[in-house]
């Protein structure tokens, strides 16, 4: 067995893998949420009422989020359609690396910002999306620009789209839930409520800390679903161009530029290609935390191949 067939088998399992992994975030968005409202009819004495709610709204916005997940990050990005004539290069490219991996033509979508960076969407191949800011198809060429998306047609491939735009919303709903909650308790809680509060003053504490906490958790969720991926789509986009320089520098000039994507937000910083915030370069926390492999180490596994 040579290494191309060890690729191959990594793929496949990754594919497996990023189907499970799918009803296992929604199973512990369902927990954490539902958790949520537990706790708040806990402190209200209404526990039954408050989770079957929760429940509820956490089905429904998992069922929302499959189906609808696309919509929701290109809304929330800016992205525009964009179509043959306006952008050549990136069109031609995308169609013509879609025919050689095999996978449907995706709708191809433009975010007028001057930031290179690119990202891909969707529940699936045949309902896939590929977004590019107009900084990325002005600044590139279109060897690097073929690196670029031949990354994100390999994100469509292993179906890594489904489980990243999935956590984009989901991550965005429980911090929106947290914010919230933490927001009625401060103006219905402590100040109509001073009697219950004086009677329950760990339970008060409890969940503020749980509420503080079980955002940095769905983070944490986040950031594991979105590293390992990126390598294994450097990996299956070059073995597509059979061109690695293309995207080593791709993410040189993405990494390399003063420009910060004004419209990404924590929750969808893990779809793009690279980080799309700048980060203190040498900082161990920033890189613990981000949502991305550094870039330079992406660049010597590529210019090393």
């Amino acid at each position: 067995m040579d290494f191309t067939d060890l690729f191959f088998m990594t793929i496949y399992d990754q594919i497996a893998s990023n189907k499970i992994r799918t009803f296992v975030i929604i199973g512990l968005f369902i927990v954490i949420v539902s958790g949520f409202f537990f706790l708040i009819g806990k402190f209200f004495d209404s526990p039954v009422t408050y989770f079957a709610f929760g429940f509820i709204f956490t089905l429904l916005s998992s069922i929302g989020s499959y189906f609808y997940s696309d919509r929701i990050v290109l809304f929330t990005t800016g992205a525009k359609p964009a179509n043959k004539r306006d952008y050549f290069d990136l069109y031609t490219v995308t169609e013509n690396l879609a025919m050689a991996t095999g996978i449907p033509m995706p709708k191809l979508y433009v975010i007028d910002d001057p930031a290179p960076n690119a990202f891909a969407t969707g529940r699936n191949p045949k309902h896939a999306v590929v977004a590019a800011t107009t900084g990325l198809v002005e600044k590139l060429d279109r060897t690097e620009l073929e690196g670029v998306i031949a990354h994100e047609l390999s994100h469509v491939k292993n179906y890594d789209i489904l489980v990243s735009s999935m956590v984009a919303v989901l991550v965005g709903t429980v911090a929106l839930v947290s914010d919230w909650i933490m927001r009625s308790l401060w103006w219905g809680g402590f100040r109509k409520d001073d009697d219950r509060n004086s009677r329950n003053p760990f339970m008060m504490i409890f969940l503020i800390v749980v509420l503080v906490i079980t955002p940095i958790i769905a983070t944490l969720i986040q950031l594991a679903v979105s590293r390992r991926r990126e390598f294994l789509a450097d990996a299956s986009g070059v073995l597509l161009t059979r061109y690695p320089e293309g995207l080593a520098r791709a993410l040189e000039k993405i990494s390399g530029d003063r420009n910060v994507l004004q419209t990404a937000t924590n929750s969808t910083a893990h779809l793009f290609i690279a980080n799309p915030f700048r980060k203190a370069k040498g900082s161990w926390l920033m890189n613990l935390f981000s949502t991305h492999p550094p870039a330079e180490e992406r660049i010597r596994i590529l210019r090393s191949m």
